[in-house]
């Protein structure tokens, strides 16, 4: 029986465009420019954040960050940035006495971002807040402390393998890989995503899982 489900954020929950593009921005460099950088490092396996090193070399990543926040082209995340499924699946969950958790690896502005959506979900963190990341154990004990569930009563659902699947995987928890995003095309066929629990291609596949 699964009492609860804990989803990623980035390209489970949230579109990246937004994301990406305003790096473009910042950075001077054309849009696609950026996304296909991403792509490519997705591709070779590499963190994705690679892409922002590959067109600055030098790029210290949180001081860049810390500067376009002050210069007010920060971090946005808007009902927009959803995708169409998020609202409906996540509402139905918990309608169904599923409880529903929020927990990726972002910032600790994505965090303050996310519940001022006022998404249909019980608790919500980021690594950031928790000073911990995936695929680090700790994260996914975190996510157990939030879920308040059993590991085999867990299920973690995010489209990275390596991130979510795997890690999940070791720590105990059901998993559901979703082919959403990048990471959840490119590397649909890999072991890491095959070995999921379920393979789901949107989040309302949900509802005939927890049953």
């Amino acid at each position: 029986m699964i009492r609860a489900v804990v989803f990623d954020v980035g390209e489970t929950l949230v579109r990246d465009d937004r994301y990406w593009m305003s790096w473009a921005d910042w950075l001077d460099v054309p849009r696609h420019t950026v996304a296909a950088l991403v792509g490519a490092v997705v591709a070779q396996g590499r963190d994705n954040a690679d892409a922002l090193r590959l067109i600055r070399p030098d790029i210290d990543i949180a001081a860049e960050y810390a500067a376009r926040e002050a210069a007010g082209r920060g971090e946005q995340l808007a009902e927009s940035d959803l995708y169409p499924d998020v609202r409906p699946a996540l509402a139905d969950l918990r309608e169904r006495g599923v409880r529903v958790v929020i927990a990726g690896n972002q910032s600790i502005k994505a965090g303050e971002l996310l519940r001022g959506l006022d998404l249909p979900a019980d608790f919500i963190a980021t690594s950031g807040e928790w000073g911990v990341a995936k695929p680090a154990r700790e994260f996914f004990d975190r996510v157990l402390g939030a879920a308040g569930t059993p590991s085999y009563e867990t299920l973690y659902v995010g489209d990275h393998p390596a991130n979510d699947v795997g890690p999940a995987r070791a720590a105990g928890l059901l998993t559901a890989h979703l082919r959403r995003g990048p990471w959840g095309y490119f590397w649909a066929d890999g072991p890491e995503a095959a070995a999921a629990d379920w393979r789901i291609n949107g989040l309302r596949q949900l509802l005939d899982i927890v049953g």
